[in-house]
């Protein structure tokens, strides 16, 4: 509760950004969430690729909101099926990319953009907020983008998120 009261007092004040391993941060994520997967026999195999240590300026506590409501979204669209969810970290000159890929449902093209309109779910829980207030993180707060790369229904989803270093 604490945590999730820290992330919201952030949004809307001015970011507090510093120097991260990107890799180190969203292994944290990793970590932090496989240890809260239920034990029940399906298998989520979860990886990193980076070619390099790559840092960004970033608030932490807010990035890792992020990677964690990508991989939460990541793990309902597997709909308890087994699957994978992959980060790939590149960097080319002043620019760092991560790709989140699942091999969930997807999502049709002609919603692309609609996932990150407030309210905009397909749940049956939550409020649609996960990826609109990821959104104005990576956009706003790190003059970044976050938008969907490529999906398509039985096809799984890649997020991109592209930082400028």
């Amino acid at each position: 509760l604490n945590k999730v009261a820290a992330r919201f007092s952030k949004i809307g004040s001015r970011p507090d950004l510093k120097d991260e391993s990107l890799p180190e941060v969203i292994q944290g994520v990793i970590t932090y969430i496989s240890r809260r997967l239920p034990k029940s026999g399906k298998t989520i195999d979860i990886s990193i690729t980076t070619p390099g240590e790559f840092r960004a300026h970033i608030n932490r506590e807010l990035f890792e909101w992020v990677v964690e409501n990508l991989m939460k979204n990541a793990l309902d669209a597997m709909e308890g099926h087994p699957g994978k969810i992959s980060f790939a970290i590149q960097q080319a000159g002043h620019r760092t990319t991560i790709d989140v890929t699942d091999t969930g449902k997807g999502i049709d093209p002609k919603f692309h953009k609609e996932v990150f309109r407030p309210g905009y779910s397909t749940k049956k829980r939550g409020w649609g907020l996960g990826l609109s207030l990821s959104k104005r993180i990576i956009e706003d707060y790190h003059k970044g983008k976050l938008f969907v790369k490529q999906s398509a229904p039985g096809q799984g989803t890649t997020f991109r998120i592209r930082l400028t270093t």
